[in-house]
């Protein structure tokens, strides 16, 4: 599977230590140049991790060879969510994972399969990557790391199995 991925999935990833439990499944990673220049201008741990993988090859970055695509959603969106949307456009990506709402709106208006962040978190669960013993403890984690996400939400994410 070909996946594009936005920054902000992979920041909270990171922050929860579930990134390179994602990065293991057998699919190819890719974040557009906008994302890749985003995470080099920070230094704390989180884009280290991401910075690691970027060089190691596991997250392959990629220009945009749709400029005007992604000229036109940057118009409504960020410049790294445009990127990521035309990015998965152009390999045809099984997905894409984005969490900002308007962005995930778009990319689906358009036609591409969106997940995030937190349908990501439950799969590797799923699949036993990660072991989550109380979902209490992971809402906790993840409004620590200002991850916001409605209790609601995310009780029909995990719940919903």
């Amino acid at each position: 599977m070909q996946v594009v991925i936005n920054s902000s999935p992979l920041i909270f990833l990171a922050k929860l230590d579930y990134l390179a439990q994602f990065l293991d499944y057998p699919d190819s990673f890719y974040i557009p140049q906008s994302v890749a220049d985003e995470i080099s201008v920070k230094s704390d741990s989180a884009s280290q991790t991401i910075q690691s993988f970027i060089g190691s090859g596991v997250l392959q970055v990629r220009a945009v060879a749709l400029i005007n695509l992604a000229q036109s959603l940057n118009q409504r969106l960020g410049l790294g969510e445009s990127e990521a949307i035309a990015l998965g456009i152009e390999l045809n990506a099984d997905y894409v994972l984005l969490d900002d709402l308007a962005a995930r709106k778009e990319a689906m208006r358009i036609g591409l399969t969106i997940r995030g962040t937190m349908a990501a978190i439950n799969r590797m669960r799923k699949d036993e990557r990660i072991k989550v013993d109380s979902l209490d403890t992971l809402y906790a984690r993840c409004v620590q790391i200002d991850f916001r996400v409605k209790r609601s939400i995310f009780d029909q994410i995990f719940l919903d199995d």
